[in-house]
């Protein structure tokens, strides 16, 4: 079964490759990725129309709020040049990892007020799987 799963979600990734590869302009293949990871999570948490209706706009606030904290870390370990060293001052990557960590407790809490605990928990481990689906098959299509 699990096996299933798994040629089920490499086959739609395959597709969706294809399907973005075809002379998208970087915004519209971004959609796209992002309206096929909503099918998945909708998939995986096996999520009814009303439960969709209330989590995917706590999901687009969390990932809002995730790919703030990304952004300032990325920028933060930017070389600072002016000062001769690797990183910026104040730029400590544990605490953006640990902002990180924050803001996903906030959310397990918000998405289990729509979905259960259970489900609420597993949303992680499905939004994990897909990104490594994603990258799997955008690295078999470079090689």
């Amino acid at each position: 079964m699990i096996r299933l799963k798994h040629i089920i979600s490499t086959l739609f990734l395959i597709w969706i490759a294809c399907f973005v590869a075809n002379g998208q302009s970087r915004q519209e293949r971004f959609e796209q990725i992002e309206n096929q990871k909503t099918a998945y999570i909708t998939k995986q948490l096996r999520l009814t129309p009303t439960e969709a209706q209330k989590f995917f706009p706590l999901y687009n606030q969390y990932t809002k709020e995730i790919r703030s904290v990304k952004s300032k870390k990325s920028r933060g370990n930017q070389i600072d040049r002016t000062r001769g060293n690797s990183f910026r001052p104040g730029n400590d990557a544990i605490e953006f990892d640990a902002q990180e960590v924050d803001i996903k407790k906030k959310y397990r809490a918000k998405f289990a007020d729509v979905v259960g605990q259970s489900r609420a928990s597993q949303f992680f481990s499905v939004e994990q799987e897909f990104i490594e689906l994603l990258y799997k098959e955008l690295n078999s299509r470079r090689h």
